[in-house]
């Protein structure tokens, strides 16, 4: 597993990256400093990234309490896989959570990906292995190797909330499509999860009323 930045490392990240691209200068001077968002990882950190997705915060955590208690206080894939997909939803878990927590632990039972060594593959190739895995899109994929895994450089282009801050950035009147989102995150290269972070923070602070931007800029 790549080391995750320290505290020193992200600011001198922000401030390359910034150096690289002038037009994130406006999210930098209007977020305040952040740490690295970090999550747990393995088997366990990804089932839990698809038990928290399309819920509340309070639910989630709910949720995944009883799956922890209900599968013995140990999350590992052979527990999963011995655990039927009734008693999983009994849980809190809908079926097709129930049956994506069933693929991913089969996955790992059947050789098709190894959470325990995951980080001996690039960016590049942990990403095929996982949406390989039914129930795993490209951007679950590439949010658990940034938060589970500490990697680096990998940007989830397809996150609304990412491109609706390169929108502002660049001061378009429509976000970027994930195709070209992937395509402008090449020139923060290799500090792509530290951009997405400050874009995360920006967006967020902006959201809460602690930025502002052009009215005319957020209507549209």
């Amino acid at each position: 597993m790549q080391t995750p930045y320290w505290f020193d490392d992200i600011e001198a990240a922000r401030r390359t990256v910034v150096g690289i691209d002038p037009r994130l200068a406006r999210a930098h001077a209007q977020t305040p400093a952040f740490e690295w968002r970090r999550r747990i990882g393995g088997f366990e950190g990804l089932f839990h990234m698809i038990v928290d997705q399309q819920v509340s915060l309070a639910s989630a955590v709910a949720i995944w309490a009883r799956v922890e208690a209900g599968l013995g206080g140990e999350v590992t894939p052979e527990r999963t896989l011995a655990t039927p997909i009734e008693a999983l939803r009994s849980m809190g878990l809908s079926i097709q959570k129930a049956t994506y927590g069933h693929e991913i632990a089969r996955a790992h039972v059947e050789g098709r990906i190894d959470f325990d060594h995951l980080e001996r593959l690039s960016d590049e190739e942990a990403t095929a292995r996982l949406v390989a895995i039914k129930g795993v899109g490209r951007w679950t994929a590439e949010t658990f190797l940034m938060f589970a895994e500490g990697r680096r450089d990998v940007f989830p282009a397809g996150d609304i909330a990412l491109q609706e801050a390169m929108r502002w950035a660049d001061g378009s009147p429509t976000r970027p499509k994930e195709r070209d989102a992937y395509l402008r995150s090449e020139a923060w290269k290799p500090h792509r999860s530290v951009a997405a972070h400050l874009l995360w923070g920006w967006y967020g602070a902006v959201k809460r009323g602690e930025a502002t931007l052009e009215d005319a800029l957020i209507s549209r």
